[in-house]
């Protein structure tokens, strides 16, 4: 509940923030925060301290906490934060509609890559998907994906057509906040220019990696490729505590 509660005032926050609620870019003090979410002022710390990790705010010794400029200013898309590291919660969507169209769903036997990026063992079975991403009706990413069989035993292909993520959280009670991904750019082949319409001169985004559990479980091995009008990350670097 607790975890809950400090997402909720960080996701207000961030609200506030895109909406431009802040005078001169600056947040109200703990105090005067708890007493407007009725909260702890540990819960607003916890918010507060998650929000600067991710580079959202800044505290200026002496002043006060700020809103980090370049937040607002740059046109960052994916926007990964709290316990969620799904697709359809971390896309910064400003209002716009997100869509999923299952493309395929299979259930095949893992290979030998599988196996070493999900930790399985020979004759284990994963789901085997491919899912278009649409934001307000236009594409902007195919995902490729599979996920271990014992993992989630009633996944289907309904299900896969929403938030795989949210439903294992709502339903499961397992969290995905964990990640390695590599980043790079590819030239488009000719699925890619289809399903996303690029012409063939133009390039896509590539994001491939493994997803885990909460417990540190592998849980789901994916390759996505992102038109790249889409395909803009900001990185928050800090190193006070090294």
């Amino acid at each position: 509940m607790a975890d809950l509660i400090y997402q909720k005032i960080s996701s207000s926050l961030r609200e506030k923030i895109d909406n431009n609620e802040f005078k001169e870019m600056r947040l109200p003090d703990e105090r005067s925060l708890a007493e407007e979410y009725g909260v702890s002022r540990s819960s607003i710390k916890r918010a507060l301290l998650s929000m600067s990790e991710q580079g959202i705010i800044f505290k200026k010794r002496g002043s006060g906490t700020f809103v980090n400029p370049l937040y607002s200013k740059e046109e960052t898309y994916f926007n990964y934060s709290g316990n969620n590291l799904g697709i359809s919660d971390s896309f910064k969507n400003e209002g716009q509609k997100l869509g999923i169209k299952v493309l395929r769903f299979d259930v095949v036997r893992s290979n030998e890559e599988m196996q070493h990026n999900l930790f399985l063992k020979p004759g284990e079975f994963v789901y085997s998907f491919e899912r278009l991403r649409f934001l307000d009706d236009q594409p902007f990413m195919i995902e490729a994906g599979y996920i271990p069989i014992k993992l989630v035993p009633e996944l289907t292909e309904e299900i896969a057509s929403e938030s795989i993520y949210n439903y294992i959280e709502k339903e499961l009670g397992k969290e995905v906040n964990k990640s390695y991904l590599t980043i790079s750019v590819e030239p488009s082949i000719e699925e890619s220019q289809k399903l996303l319409n690029l012409s063939a001169n133009e390039p896509t985004g590539l994001m491939s990696g493994i997803f885990f559990l909460d417990d540190g479980t592998p849980f789901e091995y994916t390759s996505m490729k992102t038109h790249y009008k889409y395909f803009k990350y900001n990185s928050f670097v800090d190193m006070g505590n090294g």
